[in-house]
């Protein structure tokens, strides 16, 4: 599901938007960077919370996704964001790890830092779920 999901990730419009990259993917983990654009800060110059929230969501989704049988598709059911320090850094890193899978809901958390990985700008847990496509005939 690894090639799968990079695909699924690269047909994200607002991921594009963005300018946000996978830089690392896993079975139940994935990393997805951000570089700090003019259009992504809010009125002090940070990274606006809807970009660190987005990335964060984006990086668990397919996270979860790596577990879910092949064909499957993933979306976010719910997710609750604490927004702990501003964002100040040229790049921000959202690290999504799944927590526990299950038939059909999957359970994740995501932490936003900078590009060392050392400040913690922003935490996520989330719920994603497993659609299961069907056969085309």
């Amino acid at each position: 599901m690894i090639e799968e999901a990079k695909r699924s990730f690269d047909r994200q419009g607002f991921m594009k938007t963005l300018g946000a990259k996978i830089i690392s993917i896993e079975k139940g983990m994935v990393k997805i960077a951000c570089e700090k654009k003019e259009s992504l800060t809010q009125q002090h110059g940070y990274f606006h919370a809807g970009v660190i929230t987005s990335i964060a969501d984006v990086a668990c989704g397919y996270a979860a996704l790596t577990t879910m049988p092949k064909g499957s598709e993933v979306l976010s059911v719910e997710f609750k964001t604490n927004l702990m320090k501003a964002a100040i850094s040229d790049k921000i890193i959202a690290i999504g790890k799944v927590v526990k899978t299950g038939k059909t809901l999957v359970f994740c958390e995501a932490k936003v830092t900078d590009d060392k990985e050392e400040t913690i700008f922003a935490t996520l847990q989330g719920t994603m779920i497993c659609i299961q496509t069907k056969p085309t005939e």
